[in-house]
């Protein structure tokens, strides 16, 4: 407040001097003292002083006051008053002043003071209406004239309260009907001027006027603001006569100008208006609003540029940001909805759309099943950019992203659990130069992330599985490493039994080596050892994909060999029973051509056919069909290979891509290549529709046998169920997606089967057959 630091340095120098004024007669006279430590300390060192007594006196007489001494004295104050609200020069001394109002004080003559002092206040304030009833003043001239006249009464308040400081601290002090010195003079204000209907009309108007400017974008003096409302707020009429009107006219330019902008303008530019009113508003209450304007302010605000808009804005622009990834304006929104009752609620609704309706459009279109899951990651990133920078985390949001990717990418089954399974494939085969170790660890944990999502999980075990025997028994595996890791990171998502079979693989290789060790120790103990170096992967048959065995007709050698094996192999382990699998075989061939000897990497099949090139330079395909016995499409996957890729070691007559019943094949001993090994790749056939559909038969097969599994488990601990509780207990104990028809068609089967029966009164009912 103006004028207060002064009224502080004033009143300091009074009380300095208050010993040197009169003061009525002290009521007890100290003639000695001995307490404490002190006066024993005073004994020893005096050497056995008397104690010394209290003695009480009389009062001494109060001096008497002249008659006419209450009349001059008030006088003199009347003048001192005067002065200051005229601003003019005071004849007396404050210091005598306040002394004097201190002596009628001490006479009973406060009453009359206070009363006095009121009155000249009010005469004075009364007065002060006259100037504001110019109707010639336009509304700054008016609101610079008030807030003069306000700083003026507030000045001489504050010396005219220094000089009856001691009226204001014992009478007034002392009689709480009664305001201080400066809450009357507060109280005259507010009742001979503020509360003057054309005066307050005029202020209130003004300012809301300046205010109205200032948010067109005009320059107003803010002190002046600052000021008058002050003036408001202490006159305690603020909230009456200003905040209402205030907070009307607020929401009339905001409604308007919502409704306006959100036609006109785009929801990123729309956003970035309403962040800037929302700091407009907020430097106001800072500036020279009242605090306690700030909530309705900033709520009047938020809710005419926001809340009545919230569905507009999330229909209009918030699909468009999440598209182009504009994460800057993202943030915005997502700050600016939190604002706003139910904002959150209705922008997280929104987002959880987004996810199913843009993840659905990758997951159910059969064009996009190549790149499918290679942009669920890029998908899934992009949404964990999004949660992270513009929802700062936010737990509900993280939970809803988690249940739409869950619901969009299981809309269609079992095709994304096998495409995930041979994207892992993809990642973990030799040849894949795309990512260091470190990278290939990230790509695997962010797969393990989708994984999750997925329902049919066995589905992904049996591609996955199938996939990873191809890896282990090419040698096709780019890091045992990362085998091991994508192994681990199953396990603990899904549990030991998910992976047993896939760890039996990794053990059945590893038992394998050693078994080899031993069977070239015991081949150095054969008499006629050959030249051939064979190598056998043991494999356990319940671990493995299944595997159509093929009977081709092998040389003298290789059959040799392998029954030099299997009687190394079951002398060791008796009641065993090897069944060979040559689809899976591969070997190194050593040829000669033109140009130099030169070693082939081939698959049995291929070294089928390149062997009985030794015994002539052309053959027809009915002739390689007829000595190896290799089935169809098999042959020509293979001779397509030797004759139509980019090693040719075969020419193929007549010429072309396909190989045709009837081609004739003649060795080419011109074949030129810059590297002494060369690996020449089997033509890979694409995993066919059948094939395809074969492996999801056998998942679909072992889910039949894990149902009726879990049916009878149920109801040999419950011996007697009714239908409903049953198939409840079949969904919590099952790990996989299953219709109720499917479990009504298992519970007829056990039915039939006598491991159960239907009640005969109840047929909801059933018991279990022991």
């Amino acid at each position: 407040m103006a004028g207060e630091p002064q009224k502080k340095q004033h009143l300091s120098a009074l009380v300095g001097h208050t010993n040197g004024l009169t003061k009525p007669a002290s009521l007890v006279t100290v003639a000695g003292v001995r307490s404490g430590a002190a006066g024993s300390g005073a004994a020893a060192a005096g050497g056995g002083a008397t104690s010394k007594k209290i003695v009480i006196k009389n009062f001494r007489e109060r001096p008497t006051l002249a008659d006419n001494y209450t009349r001059d004295t008030w006088q003199k104050l009347h003048e001192a008053v005067k002065a200051i609200q005229s601003s003019t020069s005071i004849k007396y001394n404050l210091e005598e002043l306040y002394q004097a109002v201190e002596n009628v004080c001490s006479y009973k003559a406060s009453p009359t003071l206070y009363r006095q002092l009121r009155q000249v206040c009010e005469d004075h304030v009364k007065a002060q209406i006259l100037q504001f009833r110019e109707d010639s003043l336009d509304s700054l001239l008016f609101l610079k004239k008030i807030n003069k006249c306000w700083q003026d009464h507030c000045r001489q308040m504050i010396m005219i309260r220094s000089i009856f400081l001691f009226l204001d601290r014992t009478y007034v002090l002392q009689n709480p009907m009664l305001p201080s010195i400066w809450d009357m003079g507060l109280e005259l204000f507010r009742n001979h001027v503020i509360s003057d209907k054309s005066v307050q009309t005029k202020t209130i108007d003004g300012i809301l006027l300046l205010i109205e400017r200032e948010r067109n974008g005009e320059a107003v003096d803010r002190s002046l603001l600052r000021s008058l409302l002050s003036m408001l707020s202490d006159l305690q009429v603020y909230k009456d006569s200003f905040e209402h009107r205030f907070l009307e006219d607020t929401n009339r330019l905001y409604t308007a100008e919502g409704q306006r902008l959100m036609q006109e303008r785009e929801i990123p530019e729309y956003l970035h208006h309403v962040n800037k009113r929302l700091e407009e508003e907020a430097d106001r209450v800072v500036t020279y609003l009242d605090h306690s304007t700030q909530k309705p302010l900033i709520a009047c605000v938020e809710r005419q540029l926001l809340g009545e808009h919230l569905a507009a804005i999330l229909q209009k622009g918030f699909d468009n940001l999440l598209d182009e990834n504009r994460i800057a304006d993202l943030t915005q929104m997502c700050q600016l909805f939190n604002r706003v009752k139910g904002g959150q609620q209705l922008l997280l609704q929104s987002w959880s759309e987004y996810i199913k309706n843009f993840g659905t459009t990758i997951v159910v279109n059969p064009e996009k099943d190549k790149d499918m899951v290679q942009e669920l990651l890029d998908f899934k990133d992009k949404v964990d950019h999004i949660i992270e920078v513009c929802f700062q985390k936010n737990e509900k949001c993280i939970n809803l992203m988690k249940e739409s990717f869950e619901t969009f990418i299981n809309k269609r089954p079992n095709k994304p659990a096998e495409l995930i399974a041979k994207h892992v494939d993809s990642k973990l085969r030799a040849g894949n130069k795309e990512a260091t170790d470190e990278e290939l660890e990230r790509i695997l944990d962010k797969i393990m992330i989708i994984f999750r999502f997925i329902h049919g999980k066995d589905v992904f075990e049996a591609f996955y599985k199938k996939d990873l025997a191809k890896r282990l028994l090419v040698g096709k595996s780019a890091s045992v490493d990362a085998e091991k890791s994508m192994l681990s990171k199953l396990k603990h998502e899904c549990g030991a039994a998910f992976t047993s079979k896939l760890e039996g693989m990794f053990k059945d290789m590893e038992l394998s080596k050693d078994i080899m060790v031993q069977f070239k120790q015991y081949m150095q103990n054969q008499s006629d050892p050959g030249n051939i170096d064979l190598t056998v992967n043991i494999l356990t048959m319940g671990y493995w994909p299944t595997y159509i065995p093929m009977d081709v007709l092998l040389p003298p050698e290789m059959v040799k060999l392998q029954e030099i094996f299997k009687t190394f192999y079951l002398g060791k382990h008796s009641g065993r029973k090897l069944q060979w699998q040559t689809s899976l075989g591969h070997a190194v061939l050593k040829a000669e051509f033109k140009e130099g000897k030169k070693e082939l990497q081939v698959s049995l099949f291929q070294t089928l056919v390149l062997l009985m090139f030794n015994e002539g330079d052309e053959f027809s395909f009915e002739e390689i069909k007829t000595a190896t016995l290799i089935e169809d499409s098999e042959l020509k996957r293979t001779l397509q290979s030797l004759a139509c890729g980019k090693a040719r070691v075969l020419n193929k007559c007549p010429r072309g891509k396909d190989v045709e019943d009837g081609d004739k094949f003649i060795f080419n001993g011109d074949f030129k290549h810059k590297l002494f090994r060369i690996k020449i790749n089997q033509i890979q056939m694409k995993e066919t529709v059948e094939e395809q559909v074969s492996t999801t038969e056998r998942v679909f097969q072992d889910r039949q046998y894990q149902i009726d599994a879990a049916i009878v488990r149920i109801m040999k601990m419950r011996k007697t169920l009714g239908h409903n509780i049953l198939v409840s207990e079949l969904y919590n104990q099952l790990k996989f997606p299953v219709k109720p028809g499917d479990l009504k068609k298992r519970i007829e089967s056990l039915i039939d089967r006598d491991y159960m029966e239907r009640d005969k009164d109840n047929s909801n009912q059933y018991h279990y057959v022991a």
